[in-house]
């Protein structure tokens, strides 16, 4: 039997729907290892439950309707949902992608969202391509006044950065981990120099190796179309759901011998430092003290 989620890991927020998705009748759901029920009551409020062992249904859960989702958690978190400042800004379009699920640790989506050695081998001619296959040195840090990881000072050559973009631009990064399995980055913005782009990627551990990967944009973009927006962001994780589908270990290991990095992994490094001193196993190729 799968062991269960450790405290670590319940006292997050979680995505567990667009809120754009939520049918009128009860359907089921699934969020680290325990099947819940959604629903919509009389009012219209979403009601979120855990469905118990004998097949009742536990007392509503907290929940949250943020950024198109709808967020709950399994356990106590000690604070709100982080907050995401370009989202209220009015001129952005706000892009809700869909789901995908993927047949690998949660952990292991969010590291993978991390790197950029992959761009020119796995999104050729789109994020990536040879010869121009460098990860230049940067930032890593782990914010102890907010508890979240930041990698800075990130670039990388890109054929096509964005949708909207006509031709190649080495693109600046910044990326933020801002929970356990919520990620987000910053990118050039082909539109407007002066701001960025900000691509989110909330994640929906179903169990220790399998999730639910939800992405959403809010972008700077009056030309394109909002399908044509939806299908590029799926086209990127569409290529990068066959690599994960086939990483081993398909859980995420946090020992330091376990996998060897390079100079291009240190948001790896860091992030996997970050789990293991939070005490995060749901996921991860550790047992669970």
């Amino acid at each position: 039997m799968a062991r269960p989620a450790e405290k670590a890991s319940l006292d997050h927020w979680y995505v567990i729907d667009a809120l754009q998705d939520i049918p009128a009748a009860p359907r089921p759901n699934r969020l680290l290892g325990r099947d819940l029920v959604v629903a919509r009551d009389a009012t219209e409020t979403v009601i979120v439950r855990e469905r118990l062992g004998d097949g009742s249904l536990g007392a509503p859960l907290p929940t949250h309707e943020r950024w198109g989702y709808l967020w709950t958690t399994l356990g106590e978190p000690p604070r709100g949902l982080f907050e995401i400042p370009e989202a209220d800004e009015p001129d952005r379009r706000h892009v809700v992608c869909g789901a995908v699920q993927v047949r690998a640790s949660g952990l292991r989506i969010v590291e993978n969202f991390l790197d950029m050695a992959h761009f020119p081998f796995v999104h050729t001619d789109i994020l990536g391509a040879e010869p121009h296959t460098e990860v230049r040195h940067y930032t890593t840090e782990i914010r102890r006044d907010v508890d979240e990881v930041w990698a800075t000072n990130c670039e990388f050559f890109q054929p096509q950065a964005a949708l909207s973009a006509s031709g190649g631009i080495m693109t600046q990064y910044m990326y933020r981990v801002a929970a356990p399995f919520q990620t987000l980055l910053y990118k050039t913005c082909p539109a407007a120099a002066n701001r960025w782009d900000v691509i989110c990627l909330f994640v929906q551990p179903l169990d220790h190796d399998r999730c639910r990967a939800h992405p959403v944009m809010f972008i700077v973009d009056d030309e394109s179309t909002l399908t044509s927006m939806i299908h590029f962001q799926q086209l990127i994780f569409l290529q990068d759901r066959i690599i994960l589908e086939n990483q081993r270990p398909r859980l995420l290991p946090l020992e330091p011998r376990a996998e060897i990095p390079t100079r291009a992994d240190m948001s790896s490094v860091a992030y996997r430092r970050w789990l293991k001193e939070k005490g995060v196993t749901f996921g991860t190729a550790e047992r669970a003290a």
